[in-house]
């Protein structure tokens, strides 16, 4: 594995790659990696001639200064990880790399509905900082595909809006949630728990796997605020919002009949940590 700093020396890399005829696989994070960016990288692995892992945490996705300043930073151990899984590039730029002009949205991404509601609606101008950063990759780094984890469902939705809209050639490839043995999904930001709170956090998933089973004879609102009632029952959690929606548009169901995908999404703070966690009811 080559670790990469310089955009000029990625894209001459990326040239020379898809000059051979290679093809490309893109894993894009903001470092602090777990087992589940592993699992995004494995996959990548098998299904592409090389793998390109950015490793930067990116400043216009924040709408809270304190969550960034805290956001956990392991980057040489990351690099170990990453060349012990077969990784072909772990791009490692700083902010004044991707962000030459200053890290500001020098553009307005068209990424429909799905952006506003839920992390959209709680984290404004959140959604355009990601489309600002996994453009600017994508443009880099030129992949044929490229990896998310489907913890982050409303994200994998905005993008694949973005994909569109800007007309991009690339394969958005989903990747299933990893959990912890307790069933917390993992996350960079499970680092910043106490073990206190480390202890009460798999009861948001608990929750929502109660929640699918309460569904079967409830509905919509009372399975809604059966899961939240079971979270906030926690001393030390506290639901910010739980929608349950149309998996493919993100907008709120009122019945089940309403769609044949319905996705429950939630957020909550342990804390000063905010988790969030999805579940399929349909």
């Amino acid at each position: 594995m080559i670790i990469i700093n310089k955009v000029s020396e990625l894209e001459t890399y990326v040239a020379r790659e898809r000059n051979n005829g290679r093809s490309i696989g893109l894993v894009p994070t903001m470092g602090a990696l777990h087992a589940g960016h592993l699992s995004l990288v494995e996959r990548a692995v098998k299904e592409n001639d090389d793998v390109i892992v950015s490793v930067f945490v990116n400043p216009t996705q924040f709408n809270n200064p304190d969550d960034l300043a805290t956001y956990p930073r392991t980057e040489e151990e990351d690099c170990r990880l990453l060349a012990k899984g077969g990784v072909s590039v772990a791009f490692v730029p700083d902010v004044n790399e991707m962000y030459p002009k200053g890290a500001v949205h020098e553009k307005d991404f068209e990424l429909g509905t799905a952006a506003e509601v839920m992390e959209g609606k709680f984290r404004p101008g959140h959604f355009q900082g990601v489309a600002q950063i996994v453009s600017r990759l994508f443009e880099l780094c030129r992949p044929n595909r490229a990896y998310f984890g489907e913890k982050d469902f409303q994200q994998i939705a905005v993008i694949k809006n973005m994909v569109e809209s800007e007309g991009i050639d690339v394969d958005i490839i989903p990747c299933p949630i990893k959990r912890a043995d307790d069933g917390l999904a993992l996350s960079s930001r499970n680092a910043l728990l106490t073990p206190e709170q480390r202890a009460v956090a798999p009861a948001i998933y608990k929750a929502l796997k109660e929640g699918v089973e309460y569904s079967k004879s409830h509905t919509v609102k009372e399975t809604h605020d059966m899961i939240v009632n079971a979270v906030n029952a926690n001393a030390g959690l506290e639901t910010e919002y739980l929608e349950i929606v149309d998996a493919r548009t993100l907008l709120p169901v009122e019945n089940w009949e309403e769609s044949p995908e319905i996705q429950g999404c939630i957020t909550v703070y342990c804390g000063k940590v905010r988790l969030i966690d999805n579940i399929k009811f349909r």
